[in-house]
């Protein structure tokens, strides 16, 4: 059991793909006990599975009723159950909601999935790339000539999931620690994306977004806010949005040119996107970095995932680590009191089944006879 502040909170995790694991490795992170129940037969244990860190794992049929009537027990003494199946999969297999809260009213019921539990879409397959589709927030990423990008699946599985999973579910557990009552948290990616975009509804319904890419602020529009390539071909980033800002990146760069005076001018933005483009080009990534790293610009060099580990900044607050020659991201956020920490690699499928089932208070004889009824 970890020592950070979810220390002595146990999360039942069903195993899934992607933003569940993720979900639950934060959760762990922070001091859960988080135990994951794979499927009797399951493969995993990777310890480039990185997602799936800091947990125990147990094998069960869920095809078996004794299995089934396991999961129930264990509900019994856990405070949150995670899970991240299509709408009705739960229910079908007799770990509903209802039943869940009926054997333990106060546990919070996490679920998460693309679309939502209900909707016209609700039990279409889908990914991250799908659901931030639905959003707009695809729309409005990548270059002004040619198609959307996907940011990776950062924005829908990570940010609008798995985020929004774990805050609901700990603010559903404040709520059963006051109340003495839990509840479902139904996390849709679709909702949480949306979510995300809060900040661009409010521009577009005050006329300070236009629905075609590249001609706003922040989509890569304006010449003070976007990536440029250098005389090395590696890039650097600059968002010098406020005045003062854009006046030392004019002093730093050298922009003396009285066309930049015209910073949020947006008819002017694409003369001065060319102009201060050719003028990053004259110097290699390094070269301003040297100039310009650390000062008020709003500066920074693209780095590569394999470069980002060696920077000073990374290297100097501990941001991504190594563990068992694996390299990863350090825990976060950090806390000053209740310290969170990585509690271990990721576990084999099945691997903590019996030490699990003795701690939630199951005798070796009844542990033996799941067994026997090939439950376990």
């Amino acid at each position: 059991m970890g020592k950070g502040p979810l220390s002595g909170v146990k999360v039942l995790e069903f195993a899934g793909i992607g933003p569940g694991p993720f979900c639950a490795m934060l959760l762990s992170d922070m001091g859960a006990d988080v135990i994951r129940i794979d499927r009797k037969g399951a493969q995993g244990g990777s310890k480039f599975d990185i997602t799936a860190r800091g947990r125990k794992s147990i094998a069960l049929d869920l095809k078996n009723p004794d299995a089934i009537e396991t999961v129930l027990k264990l509900v019994e003494k856990a405070d949150v159950l995670q899970e991240g199946f299509r709408p009705g999969v739960m229910e079908r297999l007799g770990l509903g909601p209802d039943v869940v809260l009926k054997r333990n009213p106060k546990i919070v019921y996490g679920r998460m999935t693309g679309w939502g539990q209900e909707g016209p879409l609700a039990l279409a397959a889908g990914h991250d790339i799908n659901y931030i589709s639905l959003t707009g927030a695809l729309h409005a990423i990548g270059p002004k000539e040619g198609k959307p990008v996907p940011p990776l699946n950062l924005v829908g599985d990570f940010g609008g999931g798995a985020l929004y999973l774990a805050m609901g579910m700990l603010a559903a557990l404040l709520s059963a620690r006051d109340t003495g009552k839990g509840q479902v948290v139904d996390t849709a990616m679709t909702d949480g994306a949306t979510s995300l975009m809060s900040m661009f509804f409010g521009f577009m319904a005050s006329g300070m977004w236009e629905d075609d890419r590249y001609r706003n602020m922040l989509d890569g529009g304006a010449h003070f806010y976007d990536t440029y390539e250098c005389s090395d071909g590696k890039f650097i980033s600059i968002g010098s949005i406020e005045p003062q800002f854009y006046a030392l990146l004019r002093e730093k760069a050298g922009l003396d040119d009285a066309a930049y005076d015209a910073q949020m001018d947006k008819s002017k933005w694409p003369e001065l996107k060319d102009k201060i483009a050719a003028v990053f080009k004259t110097k290699s990534r390094d070269e301003w970095c040297g100039i310009m790293e650390g000062t008020d610009i709003c500066f920074a060099p693209v780095l590569s995932i394999g470069e980002a580990k060696d920077h000073p900044h990374n290297k100097a607050r501990e941001t991504i680590v190594e563990i068992d020659g694996v390299v990863q991201p350090n825990v976060a956020p950090r806390f000053f009191g209740t310290p969170s920490e990585i509690q271990g690699p990721p576990p084999s499928a099945g691997g903590d089944t019996d030490a699990v089932l003795g701690e939630f208070g199951f005798s070796a004889d009844e542990i033996a006879g799941l067994k026997d009824k090939a439950a376990i």
